[in-house]
């Protein structure tokens, strides 16, 4: 049997590095109530590129809960790991768009690859866990499974964001002519191309998918491995 547009997976990036990172109000927290933010590292393998998105809810969307979405935004834009480490360190840091605050110190709670993929007529991003090798607590608290998808879109920054989330005008990414293009007058679009991604400040929408990957994309996805020349990003 052929298979249709629909069903094929295309991938429009291979990212050799993901970390999933909570900021924690106290050193050992009890709950997801004494966790300040939830970051998420993405860094393609063929650029030096670390984008440090903040997740809303502090934890990921449950998979297989489909339809079940949090708000997010593009924070950190930096081009090497080490830059990345010094700003969440525990100090104060400034953002194009959110000016100088201070965060308490973010740890991994997950380290691993990614890609994002074109399936179903949607933009997926797919993770698999090289770190830790067992989840544990603070894992199943954030919703950080071994593998899973999700379906990632961003939204227009000249389009309005419904009450209560979403970043203010001002904070918002301005996009080049050819970027605002590919929205063509829509609210949202997919995060394709994933340059997309590479603006401070872009809104974005993570929406729990499929449970099992191998059932709906079909096949594995991708390798668990890191590239030899990727250092592991672990603040001190």
């Amino acid at each position: 049997m052929a298979v249709t547009e629909k069903e094929r997976v295309k991938t429009w990036e291979r990212g050799e590095h993901l970390l999933l990172l909570p900021a924690r109000v106290e050193e050992r927290p009890e709950s997801i109530k004494d966790i300040q933010r939830f970051y998420m590292v993405l860094s393609p393998g063929n650029r030096e590129r670390f984008r440090l998105a903040v997740i809303g809810g502090k934890r990921l969307p449950e998979p297989g809960h489909k339809g079940q979405r949090f708000w997010g935004f593009v924070d950190l834009v930096r081009k090497s790991p080490a830059s990345l480490r010094d700003e969440l360190s525990g100090d104060q840091y400034r953002t194009k768009t959110r000016s100088e605050r201070h965060v308490p110190a973010a740890r991994p709670a997950g380290e691993g690859v990614y890609r994002l993929l074109r399936h179903g007529g949607h933009t997926h991003l797919v993770y698999a866990l090289e770190l830790p090798k067992e989840p544990g607590e603070v894992q199943e608290e954030l919703r950080i499974e071994p593998e899973a998808s999700y379906t990632i879109s961003v939204k227009n920054p000249e389009a309005p964001s419904p009450r209560g989330v979403g970043l203010r005008p001002s904070e918002r990414a301005e996009l080049p002519k050819s970027l605002m293009e590919v929205f063509r007058g829509r609210r949202f679009a997919e995060a394709d191309p994933p340059e997309l991604l590479d603006r401070e400040g872009a809104d974005l929408v993570l929406i729990a998918a499929a449970e099992d990957l191998k059932e709906e994309m079909g096949s594995p996805w991708t390798p668990r491995r890191r590239m030899p020349s990727m250092p592991t990003f672990s603040p001190s």
